[in-house]
């Protein structure tokens, strides 16, 4: 994810990897990718981004023979960070990884965790994606432009609600639309919620009249007609909807969303590489290719060590605009 909003100077980075020799056993080793016993964790609730990136991925890579029986778990609490101590006391696991993203950078800054992503073992930025504002299908909002109006007029009247806490793409975003609408960022009514499962409930029963969100979540929704895309806030417009851009609707605001996978400290070289290769592989594959179109997903492959020192700089930047943000 790129915080291009927060701070533009932040450039996209190209990632290579070396790939270890091929093995020629069956059962995903004919690639060097099996991983017996292997389990991911999403350190939210179900139906949220990491939820969903963490379950594509391993029926993705169960489908293409990469491996087998790969565990899926939640792990709720406290933005991601009740998971990621978890991750760190399993130091020297190399059977677990955890699907995260720049919402967990934001909750380790704002509810002082103890463990932060230093202590665990970066394995792979793997998507990026715009976030999106979205309503009810009865709400009364049927453009943008209309809900900017009311927002601007009375900020605490419009709570708005995301799917991570403070210093989370969800918060981020629309404190960057606010700024750039001139509202001060203080006066807006954020409510979080620990994903994007619990957000869709309160959008769809009206407890906030409006949400902010990734794509991938709400696409089904979408789609159905339950919920109401009113603009997105990546450079682009999403392929298949007719949303504008934050830009096209005269906000200066452009944001998107990553995520990725993280495992926990105290591994092996030969641990650490076999996840970076089964990341990989799996990136390689037709079933993830087709997965990232499903969603509206960009690839934003970057392995290993490039990836942890985009955490080290999305970490530093992220203090920056919570300070900013007065937050």
């Amino acid at each position: 994810m790129r915080l291009r909003a927060v701070l533009p100077p932040l450039a996209a980075l190209a990632a290579t990897l070396l790939v270890p020799p091929l093995l020629t056993t069956g059962s995903g080793a004919e690639t060097g990718t099996n991983i017996p016993g292997l389990r991911i964790m999403v350190p939210n609730t179900p139906g949220g981004g990491y939820d969903i990136t963490a379950r594509t991925a391993a029926k993705d890579a169960e489908d293409a023979g990469l491996n087998h029986n790969i565990e899926v778990f939640n792990l709720p609490g406290a933005g991601g960070t009740v998971g990621l101590s978890r991750l760190v006391n399993e130091r020297g696991n190399g059977k677990l990884a955890m699907s995260m993203g720049l919402g967990v950078v934001g909750a380790v800054h704002t509810n002082k965790s103890p463990s932060t992503l230093a202590d665990a073992t970066p394995v792979a930025r793997l998507v990026e994606e715009p976030n999106i504002v979205v309503v009810a299908k009865n709400s009364k909002y049927e453009t943008f432009e209309q809900l900017l109006a009311d927002w601007k007029k009375n900020p605490r009247s419009l709570p708005v609600g995301g799917g991570s806490s403070a210093g989370g793409p969800d918060h981020l975003a629309p404190m960057l639309m606010a700024r750039a609408a001139g509202i001060t960022p203080k006066s807006v009514n954020y409510v979080p919620f620990d994903g994007g499962g619990e957000l869709l409930a309160s959008v769809l029963g009206g407890k906030v009249k409006f949400g902010v969100s990734g794509i991938g979540e709400y696409r089904d929704q979408i789609k159905s007609g339950e919920l109401r895309l009113l603009a997105v806030t990546g450079p682009e417009r999403v392929k298949g909807f007719k949303a504008p851009t934050l830009k096209e609707t005269g906000l200066d605001v452009e944001f998107t969303n990553w995520r990725g996978v993280m495992a926990p400290p105290g591994l092996s070289g030969a641990q650490r590489d076999k996840l970076v290769h089964f990341v990989s592989e799996l990136r390689r594959s037709k079933e993830w290719k087709k997965s990232l179109r499903t969603n509206g997903w960009d690839d934003a492959f970057l392995p290993g060590e490039k990836y942890g020192r985009f955490l080290k700089a999305q970490d530093r930047r992220v203090d920056t605009v919570l300070k900013e943000l007065g937050q």
